[in-house]
C-alpha cells in the first residue's frame, strides 16, 4: 500500500520527508511520479489536477493539505464511497489568529496609508479608531473561526460570531443563520472564515455590505468565491466599505491587470494567512492513512452533504 501526495507547483518533499521518519515502512509517492497505481489507497490533494484522482482503482481515502476542502468536493473522480478530511493543525490556527489579529490593528492604526505616505515622503497624521469603537464579527465559527475569536477576545475586542447553529462561548455573541442582519447591523470589522458551500458563494455582496455597521472594513480569509469583487469595488468607491484586506480570491494567482492592484484601499496578501507546517501535517496525515486502512472514521472528516 502506498500514501500519494499532490499538489502542483508546492514542494511536497519536506511533508514526505517527514512522514517517513514517523513510519520508515511507508511508502510514500510525489504525484506525477506514481511507481504502481494500484497500490495507493490513501491521497493528499491540494488544486489536484480535475479528475487525476479517478487513475487510483484502490483509493481509499483523500485528505485535503489545508482547511479548504471545495477541490476535493468539487471532483467528480472522487466517487461517494471515498472518505474525505481536511487538515487542521494547532499551528494553522495559531498563524490565522494572528493574521486577522494583524490585519484589525493594520486598519485601526491606518498602517498601509501610512506606508504610501513614507513612499512618497508626505507626512500626515490619520485619527486612530479606537477598539472601543471596533466590534469584530466572525462569519463562520468552526475550528478556524473559533480560534480567531479567542485571539481577539485576548486583546480586547467585541467579538460576534454568525453560523448555522447557537454557540455557547464566553465572550462571544453568537447569532444564527436567521439573525444574519441583526449580526450585521452589530458589526463594523467583517471577518469571513466560512465554509464555501452553494449558500455561501457570493455571500459577501453589495446587500451585505449595506447592512454593516459604520465605518465597516472588511477582512476575507474564507475563500475568494465568497466575495462579489465588483460589488466589493462599488461599494469602497461609494464609501460603503472603508477598505477591504483579502488573502483568498476567486483567480489565484491575482491577474496583474485585476482591478484589485491599483485600489489603495484594498490590501492584498497572496493565500498566506496560514501555512501548514510539514511536521505537524505530518502526524495527522500518518494516523488518518491508518484509520483508512482499518476502516475507523478519519479525523477532521467531511460531511459531503454539508459541503465541510
Amino acid at each position: 500500500m502506498s500514501l500519494l501526495l499532490i499538489a502542483p507547483n508546492r514542494d511536497l518533499a519536506p511533508l514526505s520527508e517527514e512522514l517517513q521518519k514517523l513510519d520508515h515502512n511507508l511508502d510514500v509517492d510525489i504525484w506525477p511520479k506514481v511507481e504502481n497505481k494500484d497500490r495507493v489507497t490513501f491521497a493528499v490533494a491540494w488544486n489536484h489536477p480535475k479528475n487525476v484522482l479517478g487513475n487510483y482503482p484502490n483509493l481509499k481515502a483523500v485528505s485535503s493539505l489545508g482547511a479548504g476542502v471545495n477541490h476535493l468536493l468539487d471532483d467528480e473522480s472522487i466517487s461517494e464511497n471515498i472518505n474525505l478530511s481536511r487538515l487542521i493543525t494547532p499551528s494553522l490556527k495559531e498563524e490565522m489568529g494572528e493574521y486577522v489579529l494583524q490585519a484589525v490593528l493594520s486598519y485601526r492604526h491606518h498602517t498601509a496609508r501610512y506606508v504610501d505616505q513614507k513612499r512618497e515622503a508626505y507626512w500626515d497624521k490619520h485619527t486612530l479608531i479606537h477598539k472601543k469603537d471596533s466590534v469584530v464579527g466572525i462569519m463562520g465559527l468552526g475550528e478556524m473561526g473559533l480560534s480567531v475569536a479567542k485571539v481577539l477576545l485576548k486583546n480586547g475586542y467585541s467579538v460576534n460570531a454568525w453560523s448555522r447553529s447557537k454557540k455557547n462561548v464566553e465572550g462571544i455573541n453568537s447569532f444564527v443563520e436567521n439573525e444574519l442582519d441583526t449580526f450585521l447591523n452589530e458589526t463594523n470589522i467583517l471577518v469571513c472564515l466560512l465554509p464555501f458551500t452553494d449558500k455561501t458563494q457570493g455571500i459577501l455582496n453589495l446587500e451585505l455590505f449595506k447592512k454593516l455597521r459604520n465605518p465597516a472594513y472588511l477582512i476575507n480569509v474564507g475563500r475568494g468565491q465568497h466575495l462579489i469583487e465588483e460589488d466589493l469595488i462599488y461599494a469602497i468607491d461609494t464609501g460603503l466599505l472603508s477598505g477591504a484586506w483579502l488573502d483568498v480570491f476567486e483567480e489565484e494567482p491575482l491577474p496583474s491587470n485585476h482591478l484589485f492592484w491599483n485600489r489603495p484601499k484594498i490590501m492584498i496578501t497572496p493565500h498566506i494567512a496560514a501555512v501548514t507546517d510539514p511536521k505537524e501535517a505530518a502526524k495527522q496525515i500518518l494516523e488518518n492513512y491508518k484509520r483508512s486502512l482499518s476502516g475507523m472514521e478519519l479525523i477532521n472528516s467531511i460531511e459531503r452533504k454539508k459541503g465541510y
